[in-house]
């Protein structure tokens, strides 16, 4: 379980990270940083329900 959500908030950290820099915003700018800490709670929820849905 702690694997899956370890995956969850690193995977939604860089892709809620990464969305921003695609509109033009710099890497280290708060958009990013806002980003990364949505997709991050995001990619935990994801792992979190997923470990749940999978064990049954």
């Amino acid at each position: 379980m702690k694997k899956a959500i370890w995956v969850g908030m690193i995977a939604g950290s860089i892709l809620g990270g990464w969305i921003p820099v695609q509109f033009g915003a710099d890497g280290f700018s708060i958009a990013s940083i806002v980003g990364s800490t949505i997709g991050g709670m995001m990619g935990v929820y994801a792992g979190w329900w997923l470990v749940r849905r999978l064990a049954g």
